[in-house]
């Protein structure tokens, strides 16, 4: 006769943490993160730009709308958008532009490839406010390594406001072009290459073939580096605080900038630079959901 086979034990539920609130504990440093570094400061931004809140000592009561009006009539507000919309145009074509030829250069298989994509890519590695400064010495009349040559031929890097707008976009390009190129780089190798060997075998040209296949297919990474470039352009700050201090003439003043003069020179007033604070994120969320969406409706198209 076959014995019977014992019944089967139900397991105890196990005791301690686990399910949701196991989740809970795995994300609870990044929450208190984002609290600590970006909700609260928001909150404390929008009491800000919604009371009277001068920068040492003073009444703290309520004054709205009067900060945001005042913000909008500043008397520099609408020079400052000016100026950072037309670095931000600039910035972006030419280091996108850049980044994907750099890309394509070293995507091909030749003897200096890894050199290439170091030196390139090393300007990156140093921060924007070391590049300023350095920058910043090498465009020195008096002290820079180029003055003598400077003097005899009456050159002024950030002497004119052309001068100084060019000689900043020349800083930025330096420090992110190879920044770019690794972005773009990954979205080159991301391409299948039986795509590129079916428009061989097709007989496409070089021409048709970044028109036709790499262009489209680079989309996403397209959509990535403008909304990358296009923000960090609209916030652009350390080098022109540090190589022309929104000069000459506040020829090269951008809207953090503004903020900046407007809460801790001048004015000291918290409250008008919250409300131009508040208007600078809402205006990048604005432009960012635009590219977003117009990126998208060029995907389903």
């Amino acid at each position: 006769m076959t014995q019977a086979a014992p019944p089967l034990r139900r397991r105890r539920p196990r005791t301690g943490f686990g399910g949701p609130v196991q989740g809970w504990l795995y994300a609870a440093p990044t929450a208190i993160f984002v609290a600590l570094l970006f909700v609260v400061p928001l909150v404390l931004v929008l009491q800000m730009s919604a009371s009277d809140w001068p920068l040492l000592s003073g009444n703290r009561g309520l004054n709205f709308p009067e900060n945001y009006t005042d913000a909008v009539t500043h008397r520099l507000f609408w020079d400052s958008i000016r100026f950072t919309l037309l670095y931000t145009v600039i910035t972006t074509v030419i280091l996108i532009g850049l980044g994907l030829g750099l890309a394509l250069l070293v995507q091909e298989s030749t003897r200096w490839k890894g050199f290439l994509r170091t030196a390139f890519l090393i300007p990156s590695a140093l921060g924007l406010a070391s590049a300023s400064l350095l920058f910043y010495v090498l465009y020195s009349p008096i002290a820079g390594p180029f003055a003598d040559l400077m003097a005899s031929w009456g050159i002024t890097f950030l002497g004119t406001p052309e001068g100084a707008l060019w000689s900043t976009i020349f800083l930025i390009v330096w420090r992110y072009a190879g920044f770019y190129m690794l972005l773009m780089l990954v979205g080159l190798q991301g391409i299948p290459d039986d795509v590129y060997e079916a428009a061989r075998i097709d007989g496409a040209s070089r021409w048709q073939t970044f028109r036709d296949i790499t262009v489209p297919l680079l989309k996403p990474t397209f959509a990535l580096t403008t909304v990358m470039c296009v923000t960090g352009s609209l916030l652009a700050f350390e080098q022109f605080y540090i190589l022309t201090k929104g000069g000459p003439d506040n020829s090269t003043m951008t809207v953090v900038q503004l903020i900046y003069n407007v809460a801790f020179q001048g004015q000291n007033s918290l409250g008008i630079a919250g409300a131009l604070s508040v208007i600078v994120l809402l205006t990048l969320i604005v432009i960012n959901v635009f590219q977003l969406r117009a990126f998208r409706r060029t995907d389903e198209s």
